[in-house]
């Protein structure tokens, strides 16, 4: 097993430092949602389908991401917010190479 830290900014602009595991198939959504640090009902309503865009962040860092999908790329078009940073945290699987990632959730739509 291997865990990452990531650094996630919430809502309210508190920074937390958190682990994330690479093996168990998680998307950054999931470990926002795991961590408690959106309100419940506030991030993912769509259940990670790209289809909501309540799971929207702002990429602080340079870290290798994978491609965004036409999927992530039209929610974001319909999106509040977005930034030329943005990316759907549903659409960011988990991996080694991710380490050091640093994201802010977007408001509250």
């Amino acid at each position: 097993m291997e865990n990452i830290t990531i650094n996630i900014t919430d809502r309210d602009g508190k920074k937390h430092e958190v682990l994330a595991p690479t093996d168990m198939a998680m998307n950054l959504m999931e470990v926002v949602r795991s961590y408690e640090l959106a309100p419940e009902g506030t991030i993912g309503v769509c259940g990670g389908m790209a289809m909501c865009a309540s799971c929207q962040c702002y990429v602080l860092s340079d870290t290798s991401l994978p491609e965004m999908t036409d999927d992530e790329e039209a929610m974001l078009s319909e999106a509040f917010d977005v930034r030329g940073n943005s990316r759907l945290g549903c659409q960011i699987q988990m991996t080694p190479d991710m380490n050091g990632l640093e994201v802010q959730l977007a408001p509250e739509c």
